[in-house]
């Protein structure tokens, strides 16, 4: 189609994959993945990172690889039986030192195309796009 035919106007603007990770709103987590035996590149939305990555100061007996293991296995579980380019999957996040299970939180996570045409997963907040 060309350029004049585009229904919706001429492209203004544009902002790549690439760049929401260089300026820090997404974050690649790629090389965890795939030690988490996911073959695609995967980044996570910065409020993912932030409040479910992050350890929040204070809380004890938690670690950022162990969290964002715990977000990028449960993925892969997930997406083992769900199939699809869009799914939610829910884990327990321990963000206080109180006793007990942690509550759950839900992600959602995109496949699909990214700079290129090769797959790649987007893991967000249930209300983010």
């Amino acid at each position: 189609m060309a350029e004049s035919e585009n229904p919706f106007g001429p492209i203004i603007s544009s902002y790549s994959r690439a760049q929401a990770i260089e300026d820090g709103f997404l974050v690649d987590v790629t090389e965890t993945a795939r030690e988490a035996g996911i073959k695609f590149p995967v980044a996570l939305t910065r409020a993912v990172w932030d409040q479910y990555v992050e350890v929040p100061e204070g809380v004890k007996c938690q670690d950022v690889h162990g969290r964002l293991w715990d977000v990028l296995t449960m993925f892969r579980f997930k997406a083992r039986i769900a199939g699809g380019s869009l799914l939610t999957y829910q884990l327990h996040v321990r963000n206080t030192n109180r006793p007990g299970t942690p509550p759950l939180v839900t992600l959602k996570a995109t496949i699909g195309p990214g700079d290129t045409p090769e797959p790649v997963i987007t893991i967000m907040l249930p209300d983010e796009d």
